[in-house]
């Protein structure tokens, strides 16, 4: 009998831990998409698919530095500026670079325009101190063309030396083109120069340069030519004006209606005269 018993309860004991690890080893595919859906503890989490596929940088391309993005018809040029202390001999002061943007219609213009200075040399700072003591010329000149080599043309433009100084040797260029042809050059302190003319050496011998580009071509303007045609044909604008009249063809009647009241108002005076006459 307790043989028996005893037996019962081990064969009991052992069921019920069977039963315990079948539970808490059996998942069903619905718990787990159950666990994943309130965020239950113990869920397996999903496979993140940003881990399961690495993913490479974007391959970035050098931008050419000749081909601006949305300018495929620009390039840059380059032209030098040469510089002369007096009646020396021109050298070499610095290098000016713009973009030669190209238009639809064939012409060419200049556009963004950069500068840069060579320092001064020993020697020439001692050539700009003699033409400050001289107040004398200091000249600059650019190639008439930017697209040929230099040596042919150039333009020229002078500033009295005393000008110049500030706190540094301050400059402004405002170069004047048509297409890629320089055509002038105004050369001058960056503010007014003062007269008398006094003696002044600069606190830092270096030049503080500023430079404006002026352009005289522009793009074509179609459409503004077309819409003054369309307004000639349908009558909402004058289109084309007729020539102005002269004096005579305004006033021609005025005039004609004096001379004709003169002419009726003489017979009457002599009739006046003629009566008071008699009456007398």
């Amino acid at each position: 009998m307790g043989s028996s018993r005893g037996r019962s309860l081990v064969l009991f004991t052992l069921s019920t831990l069977l039963l315990v690890s079948v539970a808490g080893g059996f998942q069903s595919d619905e718990l787990l998409q159950d666990d994943e859906e309130f965020g239950l503890e113990g869920g397996r989490p999903a496979a993140d698919p940003a881990l399961s596929s690495p993913t490479r940088p974007p391959i970035r391309r050098r931008p050419d530095p000749d081909l601006p993005s949305g300018s495929p018809d620009s390039k840059s040029v380059h032209f030098s500026l040469e510089h002369q202390f007096g009646g020396s001999g021109f050298s070499p002061a610095g290098t000016f670079t713009a973009r030669l943007k190209s238009w639809s219609h064939g012409g060419q213009t200049l556009t963004k325009l950069r500068f840069s200075r060579n320092a001064l040399t020993e020697e020439e700072k001692g050539a700009f101190e003699r033409l400050l003591k001289e107040d004398g010329y200091y000249t600059i000149r650019v190639p008439s063309n930017v697209l040929n080599a230099p040596g042919r043309d150039f333009v020229v433009s002078s500033l009295r030396a005393r000008c110049i100084p500030r706190e540094s040797l301050d400059e402004h260029f405002i170069i004047h083109t048509d297409g890629v042809n320089i055509v002038a050059v105004n050369y001058g302190s960056a503010g007014a120069c003062q007269y008398p003319r006094m003696l002044k050496y600069p606190a830092k011998w270096s030049f503080t340069s500023f430079t404006v580009l002026k352009n005289s071509e522009q793009a074509p303007r179609t459409p503004t030519f077309a819409e003054e045609l369309l307004a000639g044909e349908d009558g909402l604008g004058e289109g084309v004006k007729p020539p102005e009249k002269s004096f005579w063809a305004k006033y021609w009647i005025l005039l004609g209606n004096l001379l004709k009241h003169s002419g009726h108002q003489a017979p009457l005076c002599e009739e006046d005269d003629r009566f008071i006459s008699e009456s007398r």
